[in-house]
Order: structure tokens, then C-alpha cells, then sequence
């Protein structure tokens, strides 16, 4: 069988041809189908092989003080042979990996040919075809965990044990000091547990990743911003807990931790950094240090590891083998996602080229697995970049005005129905001008609603000076260049959902913010306006755990002709109005998505959309075109903490927290669905000059997964929505 291996003396490394283990009782025999690089942990013992004599010794002092004893013992000359000999030898690399069960020793019971097993170990799950792994280092994968994510289990383990050593507590808030692969799933798994998370790192695709993945803030170790982040978080009183999850030979890691902790805070090492204490600082504030020494209990004891004797969980509830259990069971579960996390995968064949380029710099990666013959690529999740919104030139400062003069571009049902008599007759409003494709239907909308004008040439509009603002509700496949090009014209502009259709669109639309400078922009996503959801948001109060959210879309089906069937024009109807559901799924969720999965059923008219966020919530819509008639359009329930919200076709509202329960105190006469205060939000923003209603990032961002949606029906796997770089 292959294996890899290095030459601590030379440094070379090899991909050698070694006999195959036996099968010894009391374990398993696996054979490998991913592993796992650690490149901390590995990568430092790579370079310090490359390093001289010397170097060696520097980095290793422990073991320069075994030498001198052994000297002292016996002589130079039997010492010198002894290192020697150590040094010039070849040495395993690798300690996670997931496989297949070959073979069961004697005395092995919970597991049978044919399992998928995740093993730990530095001699057990080592970067080779098959491993010997004893009981306690092996565990049996859940259903539905791929190899590819349960290769992750031992580092996800070593993560796990540091968090339980923090003894971190719910609404507590913590900074992770390194964001390499343990920091960041320190990061996801503390933001798991409810708890506030800052990461520091020098990297900063590494401190964008870990927010993507649940950290509230991030930035460079000098940077003023991470310090006011913690400030801001905690009151100034400092982090509870900080996790040392950083390598290296300076200290300022130990130097930051003490800075940021409050007063009897917790420190936690988990990396191998410098520990060179400053005195004043860790008594003043009489700070809690501790160790987290690797999987968890059980390590470095041969009864356990090796000959299978466990600890009895009334003594110890989270040994090595339960932590390594545990992580893949909150991975299966989707409380964490280390999916991102992987830059490269690698063909094992591939193995000396890959630790050369990671060791050069050539390629730069949180975490690297092997693939093992007979493995077949998995299909890795697409991804659909959301647009980095940069505004470009910074415009004059924007006037308050008396007044605001809209120009409306399509006066359709909508417009006519749910828009227009809104702003007829409002305070502050001038209805300027209409443009329409055809000329009647312009001075029917003048005659009816009061426009001052009524054109069919949108230029004229655009040109106008004195116009404010200009309303895009027109057919879907033109919201996006008439959105451009008002944007572009200087006006704020309002345009029905959808924005865009397509990646392309959505990008030459912030384009446009760009180059102009002006990203007066607002989506008609009316449901997070709608005053019931709004209450009941309100009485539902701020959450520290994950959420989860489901959505009953009862959509109905369409009548023949409607031009929402001109999918090849139009976008499909998901794509015009499924950013209603997840903007709103977002307001209550206060995020936006990180990746979503989608499934059809034959048809693709009902869809069943899966949405995660950042912390380890979910929002489900469920889009389907086959219930009655009869039936509420749309229902919503958000669980968290103990607490329920439900809210019934905008009609009502009810929130549960397991004592009481508020119940929305009359029916309106009729659904609002937010129209008239969106609208009254955008107005105001155009008179006074004040940010628009939502965030430019958020519209972004939930068309962005709306796209996401047909990516995912395309693939038939899991999106993810990636930041631009």
C-alpha cells in the first residue's frame, strides 16, 4: 500500500510503498477514502524538517533537553548514534481521515465490514491506503455525512474539546485569536452554543470567511476595530473567553488575550504559540489560563487508546471518542459547515506535490483533503458570488426637500393597485410623470392618479432635472437595465422585485453604484414593512441560539396566458417573487443567507427551498402551487430559544415563550403586507437625504440567493453564496 512519509533529517518527503498492517484484535482495519491535511499542525513539522541542526534544536528545546540528558547518561558517541538514527528515519504524517471498515478484529462488536468509519490518531489515521485504528479512535459516521466532511472529525475534535474548556455559557462573548482551520470552526462552534464571537487574524480572507461563518466581527490583530468590537459587545467590560488558536514564535497572542479579557476572564490554549506570560497583566485581572490538550480525554493514555478501556461517563462525559462522535453528529445536523472550509482536494497519487505547494505558498488553503483511489469526485457545492457592493465616488451631500417628484416607468395592475393610491394625494409627493409603452395606457394613469405627464419616452424622464426618484414596475426582464440606468441618471430608484434575473444582471447593476456613486436603491421587498410582522418581531424579542424558520407558500396556480408563464423572457415565477419570502426570512433572522439548497418536484412548479445563515439557522419556504384555493396564502413560524412566532396571511400574530403568549389584538380589515409603509420609508429617505430603508448589501444579497435557487435545481446539491473577493 501507499503511504506518506517524511525524513526528519533531510526533509524529504515520499510517497512510499510500505507492507499493509494487520488486523490486530481490538480495533479495525480501515482503508481510507478522504484524510484530512492539518495545515497547522502538519505543515509546521514539514518546515521544521527542511530546517538545519540547528534550526531543529531551536524548535524543538524540549527535545534538545532529552539529548543533554541522554548524553549525561550515555556519552556522547551511543547518543549520537541514537539521534541520529531517530532523525534519519521515516516518519508518518497525518492523524484525520474517514474511510470504509476492511476488516474487524477480535473483540470488536459496534461496527461491521462495510461501515464508514471517522478515526484520530497520529499512528492511526495516518495519510496512507489502510490504518489500524483502535476502538476508541474510530467512531461510525451518522447517515447522510459524506466522507469528504467526516475526514474533518479528529481537528474537529481538537476545536470541540478547546470550547468545552472555555466552558462557554450562552449570551457570553469570546475572541479567537488565529483563524486558520481550528479557529475556524472554533468560531462556528461557539456561535453554535449561543455565544458572540470576534476573530482576529492578519489574513483577511480568513477574518471574512469566520463571519461568514457565525463571527460577529473580525480584523488584523493592530487593528483598532477588533478592540472596539469587544468594547462594544461586552460594554467595555472584555471578552469572557479568549481561545489561543494561533502558532508561531511571537507573543503577542498572550499579549492581545490579556488585553481584551475582563477581569477573570478565561484563556484557552489551543494552538502551539508562545506562552511567554506577562505577569502584571494576567494578575491584575487574575485571568483563568488553561490548556486544551488535543481530542479530549483519553489522549496520551495507552489503556485507552490502545487497549480499548473507557472511561465511565458518569466520571467522564466527553472523551476522545464521544468528542469525535459529537462533531460529526453537529456536522450531519448542519450546526456546522465545513464545507467552506475546504480549498483544495487533492488525488492522494498527488500527495508530495500538494505539501510542497502548501509549503512554498504556491497554494494557499484553511484545509486540503486527500482523495483515495477508488473514490469518485464528489460534486462540491456551486457556489454564486454575491456582488461586493462598492460605491465608487462619494456624491454631494443630498438636500432635505419640501417635496419629492416621482416618475413612475409601467403603470400596470400592480402599480395601479398596490403602489399608486399610496402616494395619490400624500403629503411631500408630486407624481411628475408616467412612462408607459403604449400612449393610452400613459393617459389613462395620468387621467386617474394625477401624473403631471404622460410620455412614452424614458429618456425624458430620466433627463428631467427636477425628478426625484423613478418607480421601476415594469415586466421582470427589464427591471435591471432601467434600474442601471436611472441609477446611473442620479435618481433614486424604486423597482419591483425582482431586480435582476441573473448573475450578470445583478452585477452590472452594482456596477452602476459604482461608477456613479449613487446607490439610492430600494427593492419593493414589502413584508418585512408589513406593521403585524413587525410587532410581533418586536415581542419576540433578540435571540443568542440558532433559529429555525419555516414558510407556507400557498402560491396557487396561474391562469393560462399569464405572462409569469413566459419563463424564457421572465425568469421563472420563483425568480420574480421568491425574494419576497427569503428578504423577509432574513429580517427576522437578522442575516443574510450563506447557501441554500432547492429541490422541485416533476415540473419544478413547487419547490421546497432551504436556506442556511450564519450561526446555524434555517428558513424553509416551501413554494407550492397545488393547495386550495381557499386556504392562507402564506403562513410563517420562527422557533429559538424556547420561543415561537407564528404569523397567519398577515391577518395575525401570535408569540409563545412558554409561559405566556401574545396574541395580536384585532384582525385588520384587510392584509397589509407592508406596501404603504415601505413606501412611506422610501419617500422619507428621498426628502431628507437619509439611508435608504434596507441595506444595499441585503438586496444583494437575497437576490443573490434567490439566483441561487435554479444554480441549485441545475446541480441537485447545496449552494453556497459566496462573498466576492
Amino acid at each position: 500500500m501507499k503511504q506518506v512519509v517524511q525524513n526528519y533529517r533531510s526533509g524529504e518527503l515520499a510517497l512510499l510503498d510500505v507492507p499493509a498492517p494487520g488486523c490486530k484484535p481490538g480495533g479495525v482495519l480501515v482503508r481510507s477514502a478522504y484524510s484530512l491535511i492539518s495545515t497547522g499542525t502538519e505543515l509546521m513539522k514539514v518546515s521544521e524538517a527542511g530546517l538545519s541542526m540547528v534550526g531543529k534544536a531551536r524548535s524543538r528545546p524540549d527535545q534538545v533537553a532529552k539529548v543533554v540528558q541522554s548524553v549525561a547518561t550515555n556519552g556522547v558517541p551511543a547518543t549520537y548514534r541514537k539521534v541520529m538514527g531517530k532523525l534519519d528515519s521515516w516518519t508518518p504524517l497525518g492523524y484525520s481521515l474517514c474511510g470504509v471498515v476492511e476488516q474487524v478484529g477480535d473483540g470488536i462488536d459496534d461496527v461491521s465490514v462495510g461501515d464508514v468509519v471517522a478515526c484520530a490518531g497520529n499512528e492511526h489515521a495516518l495519510h496512507a491506503e489502510l490504518n489500524w485504528v483502535p476502538k476508541n479512535l474510530y467512531t461510525r459516521v451518522p447517515d447522510g455525512l459524506t466522507p469528504r466532511h467526516a475526514a474533518f472529525g479528529t481537528v474537529g475534535s481538537i476545536a470541540l474539546q478547546g470550547v468545552r474548556r472555555g466552558e462557554s455559557q450562552l449570551g457570553e462573548v469570546a475572541l479567537v485569536i488565529g483563524l486558520g482551520l481550528i479557529g475556524q470552526l472554533v468560531v462556528q462552534l461557539l456561535a453554535a452554543s449561543g455565544v458572540r464571537v470576534v476573530g482576529v487574524d492578519p489574513d483577511p480572507a480568513r477574518c471574512e470567511l469566520a463571519e461568514r461563518m457565525g463571527a460577529v466581527a473580525c480584523g488584523d490583530p493592530g487593528s483598532p476595530a477588533v478592540a472596539a468590537s469587544v468594547a462594544e459587545l461586552t460594554g467595555g467590560h472584555g471578552a469572557d473567553q479568549v481561545y489561543l488558536a494561533a502558532g508561531g514564535t511571537g507573543n503577542e497572542p498572550v499579549e492581545l488575550a490579556a488585553r481584551l479579557s475582563r477581569d477573570r476572564g478565561r484563556v484557552v490554549d489551543i494552538g502551539k504559540c508562545s506562552l511567554d506570560l506577562p505577569w502584571n497583566a494576567y494578575y491584575e485581572k487574575e485571568l483563568d489560563v488553561r490548556f486544551s490538550r488535543s481530542y479530549g480525554p483519553g489522549r496520551y493514555d495507552p489503556e485507552y487508546e490502545l487497549e480499548g478501556r473507557d472511561y465511565p461517563i458518569g466520571y467522564v462525559r466527553w472523551t476522545e471518542r464521544r468528542n469525535l462522535a459529537c462533531f460529526l453528529d453537529l456536522v450531519a445536523r448542519g450546526r456546522v459547515d465545513v464545507e467552506p472550509l475546504v480549498s483544495h482536494t487533492a488525488d492522494f497519487d498527488d500527495a508530495v506535490e500538494t505539501y510542497r505547494s502548501l509549503e512554498d505558498g504556491g497554494l494557499k488553503a484553511v484545509a486540503v483533503l486527500f482523495r483515495y483511489a477508488g473514490q469518485a469526485p464528489e460534486t462540491v457545492a456551486p457556489e454564486v458570488t454575491v456582488p461586493a457592493v462598492r460605491r465608487g465616488p462619494t456624491p454631494s451631500a443630498r438636500p432635505r426637500k419640501a417635496s419629492v417628484r416621482l416618475a413612475f416607468v409601467g403603470a400596470g395592475n400592480y402599480a395601479s393597485s398596490m403602489l399608486l393610491p399610496h402616494l395619490t394625494g400624500r403629503d411631500g409627493v408630486e407624481l411628475s410623470t408616467v412612462v408607459t409603452t403604449t400612449a393610452l395606457s400613459a393617459a389613462n394613469a395620468k387621467r386617474k392618479f394625477g401624473f403631471t405627464e404622460a410620455t412614452t419616452e424614458l429618456d425624458a424622464a430620466l433627463e428631467d432635472p427636477s425628478i426625484d426618484a423613478v418607480f421601476v414596475v415594469t415586466r421582470h426582464s427589464s427591471h435591471a437595465e432601467l434600474t442601471r440606468r436611472a441609477l446611473l441618471a442620479g435618481k433614486a430608484v424604486f423597482v419591483e422585485k425582482p431586480l435582476a434575473l441573473s448573475e450578470d444582471e445583478l452585477a452590472g447593476v452594482l456596477a452602476a453604484v459604482e461608477e456613479s456613486g449613487n446607490d439610492r436603491l430600494q427593492v419593493g421587498f414589502n413584508r418585512r414593512f408589513a406593521p403585524l410582522l413587525q410587532e410581533a418581531r418586536q415581542r419576540f424579542g433578540d435571540r443568542t441560539g440558532p433559529a429555525n424558520l419555516r414558510y407556507l407558500v400557498n402560491a396557487g396556480r396561474l391562469e393560462h396566458g399569464s405572462w409569469y408563464l413566459q419563463q424564457a423572457t421572465q425568469g421563472s415565477r420563483f425568480a420574480g417573487e421568491g425574494g419576497h419570502f427569503i428578504d423577509t426570512a432574513s429580517r427576522l433572522l437578522d442575516a443574510d443567507p450563506v447557501s441554500v439548497y432547492a429541490v422541485a418536484t416533476p415540473g419544478g412548479e413547487d419547490l421546497q427551498v432551504v436556506l442556511g445563515y450564519p450561526g446555524g439557522s434555517t428558513a424553509t419556504v416551501s413554494y407550492l402551487t397545488n393547495g386550495p384555493a381557499g386556504f392562507p396564502k402564506e403562513t410563517l413560524d420562527l422557533m429559538a430559544d424556547g420561543r415561537a412566532l407564528r404569523l397567519d396571511d398577515f391577518v395575525r400574530a401570535s408569540v409563545y415563550d412558554g409561559r405566556r403568549r401574545w396574541v395580536s389584538s384585532r384582525l385588520p380589515k384587510a392584509r397589509d403586507k407592508g406596501q404603504a409603509a415601505q413606501l412611506a420609508a422610501f419617500v422619507r429617505a428621498v426628502r431628507t437625504g437619509g439611508p435608504m430603508p434596507v441595506p444595499l448589501e441585503s438586496l444583494a444579497a437575497t437576490t443573490a440567493a434567490t439566483l441561487a435557487v435554479r444554480t441549485g435545481l441545475a446541480s441537485g446539491t447545496p449552494v453556497t453564496l459566496a462573498a466576492a473577493r
